[in-house]
């Protein structure tokens, strides 16, 4: 006899938080038939041990607060995890109404540029715009941002200017 998909789903929290999304894919995978992962999921919710909302805000939370993402890529990281809309958008607001999203960007450039000020030339700047997309944060950010670390260079007149790249 198959083992009980609750006590399978259980050892499956035990491990890390999932999403009802989750175990119902996973409780799947294994075989389980799904009147029993309807029950096993309906025991989990019952007694807490699964809650869609409280993985969604762990999701954001170590989406901004360990890898540095923006806004963008933690919705994607919380669609994946099968959050409903609804619980993901509620998890994004109260994870950045307490984060200054142009400190995140900062802090996602930093850790990209390994300790440097500036950015070498127009292929990093280029680079470190699609890394930085790819991570979610807002185009307009980005750029002023970026624009702002582009290392300057003295033109014909003896005068700083940046390069302009759009």
């Amino acid at each position: 006899m198959t083992e009980d998909p609750y006590i399978v789903a259980l050892r499956m929290l035990s491990m890390r938080e999932l999403s009802e999304a989750q175990i119902r894919q996973r409780l799947t995978r294994r075989g389980h038939e799904a009147e029993q992962i309807d029950a096993a999921v309906a025991r989990l919710k019952a007694d807490r041990s699964l809650d869609d909302a409280r993985v969604a805000g762990a999701i954001a939370r170590t989406e901004t607060g360990l890898r540095k993402r923006g806004r963008l890529r933690v919705k994607r990281s919380l669609e994946a995890a099968g959050i409903s809309p609804s619980i993901a958008q509620r998890a994004i607001e109260e994870t950045f109404q307490d984060i200054d999203g142009d400190a995140l960007l900062a802090a996602a450039l930093d850790k990209r540029l390994r300790g440097r000020a500036t950015i070498a030339d127009d292929r990093e700047f280029q680079r470190l715009y699609r890394y930085l997309a790819g991570q979610g944060f807002e185009s307009d950010r980005i750029l002023a941002l970026l624009r702002s670390r582009r290392a300057r260079r003295p033109n014909h007149e003896g005068h700083e200017e940046h390069e302009e790249q759009d």
